[in-house]
């Protein structure tokens, strides 16, 4: 008996037109896509490292909390009116002490200025330190750091030293040191003194990042098709080397914030008349055990203050960093 013979278009299947047929489907089903949000029979458009990142924090509780609480911080800043329609100035000793009445939910302090008032006012003074601070001292540690590391030689050894010599400095005695001898009552010396002594670690982060990112093969590949160093540093290496420099700052900023309520605390930062929870803290410890409310809100508006941008720096880490995903 003859075997069964096995159909042409079998046969043909396993030769060199099957091959052709099978990849020819194959292609087919790659470029045709299922219907999605991006029309019909079309691929997502691929998402880049900031776009997946703000997908992840738009999903992030910690994010959307920390990120109203700031929200709300500026806002109050910028028209403290808004909630507070009293004068952070005006104080009335008959009421030195007192608790909370109406109109007056957080009491009076010990010179009979309305707690309420002043605490919403204080964050106006935290807000601006903490911001400027942390403009300057991120603008002049990633250009200096940025440019030691893409250029390297004697530049960059020296300024590894330098910040090595910053780093040795302590801050809240340097700041002891420094503001001690200032006689304006002015915000513009405390921010100075932190872009001073601030700028040493965004410039080592900045550096570490761009010796980092300049070794990879598409700044290579630009180099070698003749980039020049400028469009090397703005196109290439910065938007891929900014990623932990605003973790950092993002988490300083809190960290600013702090330190000029703990130099106003000590009496070298802001002094009164100027409006800072640093200055309440410190008129209300003495009183703590008469009227503790007077310490307990200004106290606990700075706690929230710093927690918010610790908790946003630490949503926007987890964010940007790969590894953590």
């Amino acid at each position: 008996m003859s075997e069964p013979r096995e159909p042409a278009g079998a046969v043909a299947g396993t030769g060199m037109g099957g091959a052709m047929d099978l990849a020819t489907s194959e292609a087919r089903t790659l470029e045709r896509a299922p219907d999605g949000p991006d029309g019909p029979g079309r691929f997502a458009k691929p998402r880049s490292l900031w776009s997946d990142a703000w997908h992840d924090l738009r999903r992030n509780p910690v994010f959307v909390v920390s990120a109203l609480v700031i929200l709300f911080l500026f806002v109050i800043s910028l028209w403290p009116s808004l909630i507070a329609s009293g004068n952070p100035l005006e104080c009335d000793l008959a009421k030195a002490q007192e608790g909370s009445q109406p109109g007056h939910p957080f009491g009076f302090d010990g010179q009979g200025c309305d707690v309420y008032t002043r605490t919403v006012y204080g964050a106006r003074t935290s807000v601006t330190v903490g911001v400027c601070a942390t403009l300057g001292v991120t603008l002049l540690g990633s250009v200096l750091g940025g440019l030691a590391g893409f250029f390297g030689g004697a530049g960059d050894s020296i300024l590894s030293r330098l910040t090595d010599i910053f780093f040795a400095i302590p801050v809240v005695l340097g700041g002891l040191v420094l503001l001690s001898v200032v006689t304006s009552n002015s915000v513009w010396p405390v921010i100075g003194f932190m872009v001073l002594l601030g700028w040493p670690q965004i410039s080592r982060i900045a550096r570490g990042s761009v010796i980092t990112v300049q070794h990879n093969d598409y700044v290579q590949a630009a180099r070698a098709l003749g980039a020049s160093d400028s469009r090397l540093l703005l196109r290439h290496i910065a938007p891929n080397a900014v990623a932990p420099v605003i973790v950092v700052a993002t988490i300083a900023l809190g960290t600013y914030i702090a330190l000029e309520a703990t130099l106003s605390y000590l009496g070298v930062g802001l002094k009164p008349p100027s409006v800072s929870w640093g200055i309440d803290i410190s008129a209300a410890s003495p009183f703590v055990r008469n009227a503790p409310h007077a310490l307990l809100w200004p106290s606990g508006a700075l706690a929230i203050t710093v927690l918010a941008f610790i908790m946003l720096g630490d949503a926007v880490r987890d964010a940007l960093d790969p590894k953590l995903r």
